[in-house]
């Protein structure tokens, strides 16, 4: 009855471009993957905190908290949930930072379907490994 992989991956989609996050929303749900989304970092962290995530991928370039502001901050709380930064740039430095802060995988945009499923799967597979009894991730 608690078998994590008969549980669908909670995938967090963290972009501000909306065609993005709703092309790769569809995406991931034909493939059977839970998925919620936000437009902005600090929608992300709301999210986060109100309800269980596996994997979130994120956006480095967004208006406002952009998304190395926003690994910051979910790294403090929920340093188990892993994360797999996205960027439409070739910014080498954001790739360091991100990687330095825990970042799981960093990918450029528009990334390959099929390996960005592949990494959510490992990472999903992490993620599993960190919740607790009550779903809801470790938070040390």
């Amino acid at each position: 009855m608690d078998d994590p992989a008969a549980t669908p991956i909670a995938v967090l989609l963290i972009d501000d471009e909306l065609l993005f996050r709703e092309t790769m929303a569809k995406r991931l749900r034909k493939r059977s993957f839970t998925v919620h989304q936000a437009g902005s970092g600090l929608e992300g962290l709301r999210i986060v905190h109100t309800t269980p995530i596996d994997v979130i991928i994120l956006d480095v370039r967004m208006p406002g908290m952009d998304g190395l502001q926003t690994l910051r901050e979910l790294r403090m709380t929920f340093p188990r949930i892993p994360v797999i930064m996205l960027t439409g740039h070739g910014d080498s430095d954001a790739v360091i930072s991100g990687m330095s802060m825990g970042a799981f995988e960093y990918l450029a945009k528009p990334a390959d379907l099929n390996e960005l499923l592949a990494v959510i799967r490992v990472a999903a597979t992490r993620s599993q490994r960190g919740r607790g009894k009550s779903g809801q991730p470790a938070t040390s």
